[in-house]
């Protein structure tokens, strides 16, 4: 997206916020009610003290989330995103406010997030100075966002803070930054009617879907003998959950997800055979190696997918659903590449499809799944051992949620653990940080979930290292109380590179023992309860406390130093080479 697209806008006639006489900030919070915004993540500073100050009488219309750091807005900003499936809003400040949320804007924007993203900037006139507090945010942040732009006019804010939400929240969502200067949000003028958009003549969100197309996928599928279904976020993003249900029904396809696209359908569908990737299940990794037709549904082909490229499903024919032209042929070349959202291809796919079953291969995944009980699963779950595992703190979370919780994680051993266990019954439950892998997302994306999804128990598992980036949203949660359960999974390593260390630099773990301060006191001094775990005797009591207690709880659950997330495909080895141990 270019900044020159606002020139080039065709407006709804839907009505907003009626006309006005106000500042530049008043027009701005009236477009965000006008948008349906009730929720706004932020942290006050001097270039967008304007705003703030005329926040301070829509208190009863907007809600405001005051954050400990500007990542951690950003992060619960995509929580709210994610579990609710409407645009995140967040506020900071010039220089080192708005650099603080580079992070999650590239978080953000690799993960499909839809986001608005308000900074103030110093006064028009000292663009280009070295004010204080001034950083050129535009070009900073124009790599990972889907759109941005500067305003210096106060006229400009109606019309570009509509154009904001539309371009975050159509097509491929993603994250716009608006940039405002203090003299725009001070500058007071007659504003129109507030007008939501609906079209910008320069920019398609979705693609036109070619019928021809759909019928070269269909004619390959309903030949097939082995075809196998990779799914991701996309079906999410599209709210494509139910048509993507009637299409496996039909076709009757084994279908396997990325980390992102878990929980699109029910953990305990028939056709759903497991995860994709580098920590997957072991048949689906197998499988794409051997499978004849492998159609690829709103996912992008990432590299912790397909390992090697070069041995990389060479046997099979490739279909590829997705609204982003851009991702078809990227990574792996597409036999018919489909374009469009999903929500209107499915269907047309579907109707066209032959009803089957595929009993015989499905055996196959059935197999393959059995020897990961045998050597993996039981092991994780069901361990012997006196040192606790993540696995088992995952199968009783399960027990006592019945799958219907949201879980939130960090990144690390204990995000591998929880995606491959966790069961769920509905759509928006597993909420983490896919593409860029950021450790501190667990925390303040929890908070964020809670507030997108108030009705729901939103569980954050988190490491002991990752904790320690973003400690300071208890303070968040302490001062708007924010139902959080948070689970630390203390292995006193940074666990996933030991791994690494471990298993492929002969145990030369440098750097990654790391010293974690009284995470229980800690809490405590935030006024949050909370209880150390240290026995296996303890942890089913403990986490049934934590899920029935009234208001956010920590536990802290020490497991094994040592222990590693299997089955695991070697870096610059092929899906098929995955390793059970």
């Amino acid at each position: 997206m270019q900044q020159d697209i606002l020139t080039e806008t065709e407006q709804s006639p839907l009505q907003g916020v009626g006309s006005f006489k106000g500042s530049g900030s008043q027009a701005l919070l009236n477009g965000l009610i006008s948008e349906g915004v009730t929720t706004i993540f932020g942290y006050p500073g001097g270039a967008i003290m304007p705003i703030y100050d005329a926040l301070y009488d829509y208190a009863d219309r907007l809600e405001h989330i005051l954050v400990r750091h500007e990542q951690g807005g950003i992060h619960a900003a995509q929580g709210f995103a994610r579990s609710s499936g409407r645009v995140g809003v967040v506020f900071a400040t010039s220089g080192p406010g708005a650099t603080n949320l580079v992070t999650g804007l590239a978080d953000a924007q690799i993960d499909s997030t839809p986001l608005v993203c308000i900074t103030g900037q110093v006064f028009a006139h000292l663009l280009g100075t070295d004010a204080f507090q001034e950083t050129d945010v535009i070009n900073i942040t124009t790599p990972v966002t889907k759109w941005n732009y500067q305003v210096t006019d106060a006229k400009e804010i109606p019309e570009v803070l509509a154009k904001a939400f539309y371009i975050a929240k159509s097509g491929r969502p993603g994250p716009v930054l608006v940039d405002i200067t203090k003299n725009a949000q001070i500058q007071l003028e007659e504003f129109p009617p507030y007008q939501k958009c609906t079209h910008i003549r320069s920019y398609r969100p979705k693609p036109k879907v070619r019928q021809e197309f759909i019928e070269e996928a269909a004619k390959l599928i309903n030949a097939a003998e082995k075809p196998f279904v990779l799914f991701g976020q996309g079906i999410v993003l599209g709210k494509a959950e139910e048509e993507f249900k009637t299409f496996l029904g039909k076709s009757g396809i084994p279908a396997a997800w990325t980390i992102l696209g878990e929980s699109a359908i029910p953990t305990a569908h028939p056709l759903n055979v497991g995860m994709l990737g580098m920590h997957g299940n072991y048949g689906p990794n197998v499988l794409t190696n051997e499978c004849d037709v492998l159609i690829a549904i709103g996912m992008r082909f990432d590299d912790r997918v397909t390992g090697r490229l070069d041995k990389y499903a060479r046997q099979a024919k490739i279909i590829h659903l997705d609204i982003d032209p851009a991702e078809i042929d990227k990574n792996v070349k597409a036999d018919v590449g489909v374009w469009g959202d999903c929500k209107e291809t499915l269907p047309l796919l579907t109707q066209l499809l032959d009803k089957k079953t595929h009993e015989d291969w499905l055996a196959k995944f059935r197999d393959y799944n059995q020897q990961e009980i045998d050597q993996v699963i039981t092991p994780e779950l069901y361990p012997t051992g006196d040192e606790m595992t993540m696995g088992e703190v995952l199968r009783n979370i399960n027990e006592i949620t019945g799958g219907d919780a949201i879980i939130v994680t960090d990144v690390g051993q204990h995000q591998m653990v929880a995606c491959r266990y966790a069961k769920f019954n509905q759509t928006r439950s597993n909420i983490t940080s896919g593409g860029l892998g950021t450790m501190g997302f667990g925390l303040p994306a929890a908070i964020g979930a809670k507030y997108g999804a108030p009705d729901r128990t939103v569980i954050a598992i988190i490491g002991d290292g990752g904790f320690q980036m973003t400690p300071q949203e208890l303070g968040t949660i302490m001062q708007f109380g924010a139902e959080v359960k948070i689970i630390i999974l203390n292995n006193r390593f940074l666990g996933m590179v030991r791994q690494w260390q471990q298993l492929f630099n002969d145990k030369r773990y440098s750097f990654v023992n790391i010293t974690s301060p009284d995470f229980v006191a800690l809490a405590k001094a935030y006024h949050i309860d909370a209880q150390l775990v240290e026995q296996r005797e303890q942890l089913r009591s403990a986490l049934e406390t934590m899920i029935s207690h009234k208001g956010s709880y920590l536990l802290e659950i020490m497991v094994g130093r040592e222990n590693n997330v299997f089955p695991m495909v070697p870096q610059g080895m092929s899906v098929s080479e995955i390793r059970l141990k």
